[in-house]
């Protein structure tokens, strides 16, 4: 026959855990001398300030304090205890500060062409909106800004191309911007005196008189280009949208920077292919020419991209609304 166990022994009851409530009224008690002050200075009722310190020493298995007279005197032992936990609830409080902190702190990633030409305005009008803010700007190329999302380093991100994450499942993005490459020269470049004066025009926009030259893919092929390195957003659109339509382009120059780009193709080394926003001063001082062919759309969109369990404070918040409604 089966053995019956008749008194089969249960596993004890598991105390109850200390709370930081009962750490807090025993400090105060300790500090005070009385469970009445103690509660005045907590605004709690005195009975439970008295029921907490009791659960305290049912936990700990040992009196607090003795009372004499109309005072508690505390244990010789309850003098470390009282140490311990003021650094517990210290702890606790620099949480807290850290997390007031961060709520009034951003990490914004941009990629190069957003980050030179277009952030600073975004960042000056949310420091004005929010004095106090804590604003942290990292600026490199798309594909380098994206990893950063993706590693949690940056909480949001605005960037030039389309995000291309290593996992999509962790990257939220957006549309909220469109932005136009420019091809562009110097102007009475030695690259462009193959082509016919007529070929030249003036565009009065915005007020200024900006030269431009008209040619077809195939001439337009014919030209040494400088253009931005791999993995840059402004690149992307380049090989997507330009490149590949020009028959035996010849690229003679990567660089890593638009203002040297600029500065080499005002030095008449080539021509170069980068956003309106970066030569617009130039195309309207004249320094520079703006080369249209009709058949190629360089128009490119711009995303602003998040990772999924990033935390969305109140100012990451602020920030979307200064920059979602932006004109496309």
């Amino acid at each position: 026959m089966p053995t019956v166990i008749t008194n089969p022994r249960e596993p004890p009851m598991p105390l109850p855990k200390i709370t930081l409530k009962q750490l807090a009224i025993f400090v105060s008690v300790y500090e005070t001398g009385s469970t009445s002050q103690a509660s005045e200075a907590l605004y709690l009722s005195q009975s439970a300030v008295s029921s907490a310190l009791t659960q305290l020493e049912s936990r700990l298995q040992m009196p607090l304090f003795e009372r004499v007279g109309r005072r508690l005197e505390p244990h010789a032992y309850a003098q470390q205890l009282y140490a311990q936990a003021q650094a517990i609830i210290g702890q606790v409080q620099s949480l807290e500060q850290y997390h007031e902190h961060q709520a009034g702190q951003i990490r914004i990633g941009a990629s190069t062409t957003i980050g030179n030409y277009v952030l600073p305005e975004v960042i000056a009008a949310l420091s004005q909106q929010v004095p106090d803010a804590d604003i942290d700007v990292r600026i490199a190329n798309t594909q380098e800004i994206v990893a950063e999302v993706e590693q949690l380093h940056v909480d949001i991100a605005l960037v030039e191309a389309t995000p291309h994450p290593s996992n999509v499942k962790v990257l939220a993005q957006q549309v909220w911007r469109t932005d136009t490459l420019v091809v562009f020269a110097k102007r009475n470049s030695r690259w462009l005196d193959a082509f016919p004066e007529e070929g030249q025009s003036l565009n009065k926009a915005k007020g200024n008189e900006q030269a431009s030259y008209h040619l077809s893919p195939t001439q337009l092929a014919s030209l040494p280009f400088i253009v931005r390195e791999a993995g840059s957003g402004t690149r992307q659109i380049i090989d997507e949208k330009l490149l590949q339509h020009l028959p035996g382009v010849k690229v003679i120059m990567e660089v890593a920077q638009s203002e040297a780009i600029k500065r080499m193709v005002s030095a008449d080394i080539g021509v170069g292919c980068l956003s309106q926003h970066v030569i617009e001063a130039e195309l309207d001082s004249g320094e520079l020419v703006r080369i249209d062919v009709a058949e190629l759309d360089l128009s490119r969109q711009w995303w602003l991209i998040w990772h999924t369990a990033c935390h969305q404070s109140l100012l990451w918040q602020q920030f979307i609304k200064r920059i979602v409604g932006k004109p496309r």
